[in-house]
């Protein structure tokens, strides 16, 4: 398994960075990283229904459309993404969830996992999921909301639109949320709470190893980030008509 932290933050190259590992890469692969503040909307999904336009245009928050499905996440730097990728023809996603709840439980937060794998702490968010398959290569990662602007990441998922009723565009589930942080009988800082991932995926697989872009990597990536997830067609006008 290769460990990367990805300490990039542009969520035009993370993006881009999950489909690439995801078609170019065999090795099973866990990903820690960071948006700056950002909304990411799952592939089926209708913007307007989804997101605050008024204050995305506000904020100068950028919108960035995902290749699994699923529904709209608000990201910041409070907040840490985990995502899996491995080769399997048999895929069990709940044993992701399974990880991130063992992850929590090393600090010292029980996290309870419902039907759609989101994680919850006293009936409360700290986690949502999405996967996809591409070939046999499977992909889920996970949000982990340890000390996220919440009443940023409300206002902007609160949108004025109906919600479209056909069974073309995926709607999200809307969930009262919470912080990680604020649970901790021991705080720590969101550097120390990143150390703690690396650490948990370092020690907990055998065969693990830390991995960093290549050059290559990166100009295959910034070059998909520029075609396609920085451009108005794939992140406003997809699955929008």
């Amino acid at each position: 398994m290769l460990f990367i932290n990805n300490t990039i933050t542009s969520p035009y190259f993370n993006l881009s960075a999950e489909e690439y590992m995801l078609k170019n890469m065999d090795e099973s692969i866990v990903m820690m990283w960071q948006n700056e503040p950002s909304i990411i909307i799952g592939k089926n999904q209708h913007l307007a229904s989804e997101v605050n336009e008024e204050f995305v245009r506000e904020k100068a928050l950028k919108v960035v459309r995902r290749f699994s499905g699923g529904g709209a996440v608000y990201h910041d730097l409070g907040n840490l993404n985990i995502t899996f990728i491995e080769s399997s023809k048999d895929i069990d996603f709940m044993k992701y969830t399974k990880q991130m709840q063992d992850l929590l439980s090393m600090i010292g937060i029980h996290a309870i996992a419902d039907q759609r794998r989101a994680l919850t702490i006293d009936g409360l968010k700290i986690s949502g999921s999405a996967q996809c398959i591409h070939r046999d290569r499977a992909m889920y990662h996970a949000t982990l909301l340890f000390e996220s602007n919440l009443e940023n990441l409300t206002v902007a998922l609160n949108s004025s639109e109906k919600p479209l009723n056909d069974k073309k565009h995926v709607q999200s589930v809307r969930s009262t949320v919470t912080n990680i942080k604020d649970h901790m009988a021991v705080p720590l800082s969101i550097s120390e709470f990143k150390t703690s991932v690396k650490e948990f995926f370092l020690t907990n697989n055998n065969e693990s190893s830390t991995y960093t872009f290549t050059n290559s990597d990166r100009k295959a990536i910034e070059k998909l980030a520029d075609e396609k997830y920085s451009t108005t067609d794939w992140n406003f006008h997809k699955n929008n008509k």
